[in-house]
């Protein structure tokens, strides 16, 4: 190859690769890393000296060595400390603070007891939920099973006296009612007792009357713990400043055309 048709191909290349760098820095900013080896560019403070291994061409002569100008010098630094920045960037992730919805929080708690609690990450108030609750079904269970149990010894023992007017089948009576009488006590005797009739009839309608309030209780209950949930939500981010003062100074006010001269002390209370 000949010399001068060479060096006017490096020549090209130089300005080549410094239009090249000149232009995408700023397309690689903020990019993805990028890793770029250059195996025969030895930098230097003030130039780049490109070193070529030896070849020999027409002149024999070894091999040659070319000065780029102190530019790109500076534009190729730049350029590696950009990719060195690029590497060691890390990536944050701004998280936003937790905050509930209260209408979500309302409708989940309304749909399962509880559940508004979970979502406002109030976990303590679990235990306050569901011991309320299964105390009202407790409540419920027990005085339904117990008015079950009046109602039919009450019907029972109407039948029965009905359709043995003189106690003589005690073996045809029921065994609902009788489970009420004493053991020491005759059921025939409380057959036709109309004050026995009587206490089967309250205790009935007593424990009716106690089923139908625990289930009004356990439906306030509920409601209790769908407004928490959703004054929880609603209220999630207020600030409660544990900075409480108290100040009290002293106070003059100078005489004046409306008012004499008065003294007297000011309070101030920061909550």
């Amino acid at each position: 190859m000949n010399k001068h048709v060479y060096r006017k191909s490096i020549r090209a290349i130089q300005w080549m690769a410094l239009l090249l760098v000149t232009v995408t820095p700023s397309m690689i900013c903020g990019q993805v890393p990028v890793i770029t080896h250059v195996d025969s560019l030895s930098l230097r403070s003030d130039t780049v000296t490109v070193v070529k291994a030896e070849q020999t061409g027409e002149t024999g002569e070894a091999g040659e060595s070319w000065e780029v100008d102190q530019r790109v010098a500076e534009v190729l630094d730049s350029l590696t400390n950009n990719l060195a920045s690029n590497e060691n960037t890390t990536i944050r992730k701004e998280t936003t603070p937790f905050k509930p919805n209260p209408k979500t929080a309302t409708i989940a708690s309304a749909i399962f007891p509880g559940l508004g609690q979970i979502y406002n990450r109030q976990y303590w108030k679990l235990p306050i939920v569901y011991g309320g609750l299964m105390g009202c079904l407790y409540a419920i269970t027990w005085n339904n099973k117990t008015y079950g149990d009046y109602k039919d010894a009450y019907y029972s023992i109407m039948l029965d006296a009905k359709a043995d007017p003189q106690s003589e089948h005690p073996e045809a009576w029921s065994d609902r009612w009788q489970i009420f009488v004493p053991g020491n006590i005759d059921p025939a005797t409380r057959l036709h007792d109309v004050n026995f009739h009587n206490n089967l009839k309250r205790g009935k309608d007593y424990f009716r009357r106690y089923r139908e309030l625990s289930w009004i209780i356990m439906v306030a209950v509920w409601g209790i713990t769908v407004a928490d949930a959703y004054v929880d939500a609603q209220m999630f981010d207020f600030d409660v400043s544990p900075d409480l003062s108290f100040q009290v100074t002293p106070l003059f006010i100078p005489e004046s055309f409306c008012h004499a001269r008065s003294y007297g002390f000011t309070v101030c209370i920061n909550f």
